[in-house]
């Protein structure tokens, strides 16, 4: 048995063959944290930087699995990266402007932001290029993209909608009208890309999904309007012929910042700040759900950053935790977060009820069903079918029992969900396939350290 990283000073967490396993939970801290950049900013900001002409550089990208496959990508589109220091720097090729040979074949590993996406700044490309993912990426559906992008004049070759997929350009792409009714942020910026490369003006009326994109679109004075409609936004994008190159500090992360919220409110007599933490409003859906369940969470330092909120947010231990009948219209802005609100929920005093949920099974794993699983497996009782979960909250939970997590696509929130329940409630844990937060948050267990001192 050997031992990749030091023993938790007050945790006992080995690492065994790809295993982790917690025996005791976390004791009380008080410390403040820094998370790693947002992985949806890294993305967007490498892709539109290969667009861009000139030099473009950001601070704190992301150095996960998910933004390194981007990087590859776009090096075989014949885009110039290097690293220095804390900096990234990409050499823009302009629109339209990826130099590659013939047949090359792009691999996205398990990053669907990265395929979706990157199919909307091909659809002008000569040739035929090949998308592949991993096994989990290459179970999802792509005809959430390909639908609208054949609309511009695309052409796709794929079995079932699924990777791999083919895609060859057209010369003349034309623009669109789409409505976009899945909620997905994915689809949504695939469509507003492909725009860019298009005579006229792309119309997308689009249920509302988080709008990273479009923020930096305004950043980048690229032609968008917006109108704000009850559920849905209409958005119209114009190409251009140039987008201006783009210096940028890219704020932490509040989907891997949550794990630590969760953590800190589940925590006995403990207190948690998360510095310049990116709370653009259509991200903050678990913090709004937090707060209604009588969660101790206040935003700190409130700036505006290039068009996104950055904040450090302030967490507290807290008792006497509510359930909630979960507004759908938060779900959204949510939907990476709800494994970890699941766990607020498990020691709610009620019963919490959390519907029009079936997105969840569109991840990396199954992971509404992953939820369940791991509420069962605590001792919590719940009630789920394709697209809802009702959980039967215990406010005096904790775990004595062996629990082993394992044959979970290699999920990055399932892991980590799994530590954080570890940590929160007790038990013996044993949590298979510890590389898979490379794809989202490799540093997650040294951050996790930090608050063992």
């Amino acid at each position: 048995m050997s031992t990749s990283v030091n023993h938790l000073k007050l945790i006992d967490f080995k690492y065994v063959k790809n295993i982790y396993s917690i025996k005791k939970p976390i004791t009380s801290f008080n410390d403040s944290l820094e998370v790693e950049g947002d992985k949806s900013l890294s993305i967007r900001w490498a892709l539109l930087a290969s667009q861009a002409t000139g030099k473009s550089k950001a601070i704190n990208i992301l150095k996960s699995e998910d933004v390194f496959n981007t990087l590859k990508c776009l090096k075989m589109l014949g885009v110039k990266i290097k690293f220095y220091k804390k900096i990234c720097e990409i050499d823009g090729l302009g629109i339209n402007g990826y130099r590659f040979k013939k047949n090359i074949i792009l691999d996205a590993g398990n990053s669907g932001t990265l395929a979706r996406l990157i199919m909307g700044l091909l659809i002008h490309t000569k040739n035929k290029i090949k998308i592949l993912g991993d096994k989990s990426l290459s179970q999802r559906d792509f005809y959430r993209v390909i639908t609208p992008l054949e609309k511009f004049g695309a052409r796709f070759i794929s079995k079932k909608g699924k990777l791999p997929i083919i895609i060859k350009g057209t010369k003349s792409p034309k623009s669109i009208e789409y409505r976009e009714n899945l909620g997905s942020a994915q689809c949504k910026t695939a469509i507003m890309f492909a725009a860019l490369n298009t005579k006229g003006t792309t119309t997308i009326k689009a249920k509302k999904s988080r709008n990273h994109t479009e923020l930096l679109f305004k950043y980048l004075n690229i032609p968008i309007k917006i109108k704000k409609q009850k559920n849905y936004d209409l958005i119209k994008v114009k190409s251009v012929k140039k987008i201006n190159s783009l210096n940028y500090k890219i704020p932490s992360d509040i989907s891997s910042c949550a794990f630590f919220i969760v953590l800190t409110i589940l925590a006995k007599n403990s207190k948690l700040r998360l510095t310049n933490v990116n709370i653009n409003p259509s991200r903050i859906g678990i913090i709004k759900i937090l707060k209604k369940m009588n969660a101790k969470i206040e935003f700190k330092n409130i700036k505006n950053y290039k068009g996104e909120k950055v904040a450090d947010i302030l967490v507290k231990s807290t008792k006497n935790l509510k359930p909630i009948n979960c507004p759908t219209n938060l779900n959204s802005s949510a939907i990476d977060e709800f494994l970890v609100i699941f766990l607020i929920a498990a020691k709610a005093n009620g019963v919490s009820n959390f519907k029009n949920l079936a997105e969840l099974n569109q991840k990396e794993s199954p992971r509404l069903q992953w939820g369940s699983k791991i509420l069962k497996l605590l001792g919590i009782k719940t009630i789920t079918n394709k697209n809802s979960i009702k959980i039967f909250g215990n406010p005096n939970l904790t775990v004595n029992k062996k629990i082993i997590i394992k044959n979970f696509s290699k999920d990055h929130r399932v892991f980590m969900t799994s530590v954080i329940a570890a940590l929160a409630f007790g038990g013996s844990w044993y949590i298979h396939d510890k590389d898979s937060i490379k794809t989202s948050f490799p540093t997650f267990l040294k951050k996790i350290k930090i608050l063992n001192k």
